[in-house]
């Protein structure tokens, strides 16, 4: 999975709560992407915040007024400038290949040796 900005997760976690009657944890940390340890602490700082709600009758958790406003405004971001995408380079895109400059006189070194990426 590509790295992802506490922005981000926030956001998930904003839009999973944002459902009629609210979300609870198990669902909010499968459409977050997150483990209950991170969950956990997700939670505690949007709740701080004033971001998140916890109804203790039904247990779930609901976006307030003010993590509307935020969620309103993470979206537009988004839409103006997507967030980078890290590139994952496998073993398979590196290939060890002799430097086109090196010496004629190859004695086994590796030394003179480089990687190039593949662009497929």
């Amino acid at each position: 999975m590509k790295y992802r900005s506490r922005t981000e997760i926030v956001g998930l976690i904003l839009e999973a709560a944002n459902g009629g009657g609210g979300a609870n944890k198990t669902k909010i940390m499968y459409k977050a992407f997150l483990s209950f340890a991170q969950l956990r602490e997700y939670l505690t700082m949007l709740q701080d915040n004033g971001l998140i709600e916890y109804e203790g009758g039904k247990q779930t958790y609901r976006t307030t007024e003010k993590g509307m406003r935020l969620l309103h405004i993470y979206n537009k971001m988004y839409e103006l400038v997507p967030p980078l995408t890290t590139i994952a380079v496998t073993d398979k895109d590196i290939n060890i290949g002799h430097n086109s400059t090196s010496n004629d006189n190859d004695n086994g070194n590796d030394n003179d040796k480089n990687f190039v990426v593949n662009d497929n």
